[in-house]
């Protein structure tokens, strides 16, 4: 499935890993080593000093969330899971990645891409502990850490995306980390999911956010399951309408990603 697919991470995460140590050198995209190694040791400074209140306040935590700081004080001996199986969410329990056939998890695991605020990206078999980092934090040393990947993502992720078509579902915050530019943008598709309802006799649209990522995720299994396997963007657009989905397509730009809006009547 040459179709690179790019998704948001959940908050939503296991309560904890089940097998080795973290080990940034297995990661996939290796060339990020370095600026995760710099964020992970920007987050467990933070998350270790003295001042809890000033940590909570980076991370976007309540008093009650002062657990995740230990958490997050603990990543570098904490035990490791998959990200298939890390991240809990809405749009990843619509995916439903354990009960996958073996060739949609297989191909899963080679088009998938989760974009993290504490790794940049990683693949669904990269083996992460559960952490607590948003990309809207400022960590000390590092600054805000949409604007630090920006800067350091962009090879890898062009690297990633080859010669073929890129589905990008990943959220506004995340997706300013990464813009695809040039050709690669030209054969980028990203959805915004539309709720279609009839209100006094006349049709009603309305972006959803909650189920919009229970959307995503079926998107993303309906494709895995179907064996799909587009190597353009029109391709990937009538792909999703093979399966049923209704796709309407935004004017094109140049240089520019494709903008689809998938509407759907249930939720």
């Amino acid at each position: 499935m040459p179709v690179l697919i790019l998704l948001p991470p959940s908050e939503g995460k296991a309560e904890a890993g089940t097998g080795r140590r973290l080990d940034l050198s297995r990661l996939s995209l290796s060339e990020l080593t370095p600026a995760r190694e710099a964020v992970l040791a920007a987050l467990v400074d933070l998350c270790v000093g003295p001042d809890e209140a000033a940590a909570r306040e980076a991370l976007g935590l309540s008093e009650g969330q002062r657990g995740e700081l230990r958490r997050n004080a603990r990543l570098r001996a904490a035990a490791t899971a998959p990200a298939g199986r890390l991240y809990t969410g809405v749009l990843y329990e619509a995916l439903d990645l354990a009960t996958l056939p073996a060739a949609a998890e297989r191909a899963a695991r080679r088009s998938v891409l989760i974009s993290s605020g504490l790794w940049g990206a990683v693949r669904l078999t990269d083996r992460v502990p559960p952490y607590r980092c948003p990309v809207g934090a400022r960590l000390p040393g590092v600054g805000a850490l949409s604007a630090y990947w920006r800067a350091a993502l962009g090879p890898a992720m062009t690297g990633a995306a080859g010669s073929g078509p890129v589905l990008d579902l990943r959220s506004g915050a995340y997706a300013a980390t990464w813009a695809p530019r040039g050709a690669v943008a030209e054969r980028t598709v990203t959805v915004r999911v539309l709720h279609e309802r009839t209100v006094d006799g006349a049709p009603v649209r309305s972006v959803v956010s909650h189920f919009n990522k229970a959307t995503k995720g079926r998107l993303v299994r309906d494709l895995l399951l179907a064996g799909a396997r587009p190597r353009t963007a029109d391709a990937l657009v009538g792909a999703l309408r093979e399966l049923t989905y209704t796709v309407e397509e935004a004017p094109r730009a140049a240089g520019r990603p494709r903008q689809v809006d998938v509407v759907v009547a249930d939720l």
